[in-house]
């Protein structure tokens, strides 16, 4: 396997800054997640990783090498498309095996590493079928099978679950973790979905307009924002933020309660008018006001809350976060 590193990269499209200044290092056999926006880089950044984009600036370094003037096919990577690119006339052994095919490798070690790509997706039962008679999730494991069966140093992917759907979504996201542990390949993976990128990364990089804005574990990235963009992108619903004395004061909707729940701690009590309740079977989200600044509590759906009433909700000092108004940056206090 290998590590990969970015230093000082940046892709413009004339005006466009698609990537304008991104220093990340993925240790060997780190699960990495791009995570941001549509229009945030992240793709561009995969795209120049794998040798579909040239930089602008900086350095690509795969293995202690820098691969800028690399072709694709050189840079021990493989990648795995939102779209799953299967030949519809092809078996899935001939999907998968492609590649090797390609290679003009012997006919004894293609099976033996298509069998081997298949078994670890749970897909070898598959293997003579056509890609119309199998579900949209198996067609993304053969995508992920034929991109792993070459032995890459580096796994990219861009968003390989999106087009699944949301049950098959989940189940998918946990064999995703479970098989890059287990082979230990280097990977990088693009999402826009928060909760596939809490769920999947070692470390998650969050980006906007081109730029790395925090890298950290996901509990760091949630717990300990670094600017009031983190602060509002990860976290569904997002973080409630009120200007106070001069700054903007920020918390999580699972930690603003009613303040009758809350006697035994440094609390901060607001008064709130409830404009609606929402009961989403396993926790109730209330939407209310503090002045003109809009708040969401995530509660228990057993805790009664009437729209139109006044509440009196508090948040533990502990569970504030600070950030500059002008800046957006967060502020230590």
């Amino acid at each position: 396997m290998a590590s990969v590193e970015f230093k000082g990269l940046k892709k413009y499209f004339q005006d466009v800054h698609a990537v304008d200044g991104v220093d990340i290092e993925i240790k060997d056999g780190e699960f990495l997640v791009l995570l941001g926006p549509s229009g945030s880089g992240k793709t561009t950044l995969m795209r120049l990783c794998a040798g579909l984009e040239k930089p602008t600036e900086g350095e690509i370094i795969i293995d202690n090498n820098v691969v800028n003037d690399l072709p694709p096919r050189e840079r021990g990577i493989a990648m795995v498309f939102q779209s799953y690119a299967l030949y519809p006339h092809k078996t899935v052994f001939k999907n998968i095996a492609f590649p090797l095919i390609v290679e003009r490798l012997d006919k004894r070690e293609i099976r033996k590493k298509v069998e081997w790509a298949s078994g670890l997706l749970g897909i070898g039962h598959l293997l003579d079928r056509l890609p119309s008679q199998i579900s949209g999730g198996e067609k993304q494991r053969v995508a992920i099978a034929r991109a792993l069966v070459r032995k890459p140093k580096v796994l990219l992917m861009d968003e390989p679950l999106s087009n699944l759907d949301a049950k098959v979504r989940n189940s998918a996201r946990v064999e995703l973790k479970k098989f890059q542990k287990e082979i230990g390949v280097t990977t990088c993976y693009v999402t826009h979905d928060q909760a596939e990128a809490m769920g999947l990364g070692d470390r998650i990089a969050v980006m906007h307009e081109g730029r790395v804005r925090q890298i950290g574990i996901p509990e760091e990235i949630y717990h300990e924002p670094a600017d009031m963009f983190v602060a509002g992108f990860v976290g569904v619903p997002p973080m409630n933020f009120i200007d106070h004395d001069g700054v903007v004061m920020g918390f999580r909707p699972e930690a603003f309660l009613p303040a009758e729940l809350m006697n035994d701690e440094e609390l901060m009590k607001f008064r709130i008018t409830v404009e609606r309740a929402e009961n989403l079977g396993s926790y109730k989200l209330v939407y209310g006001a503090i002045g003109e600044a809009r708040v969401i509590a995530n509660l228990s759906p057993r805790y009664l809350i009437r729209d139109g009433e006044d509440y009196d909700f508090a948040v533990r000092a502990r569970d504030v976060r600070y950030f500059d108004k002008k800046s957006g940056k967060r502020i230590k206090k």
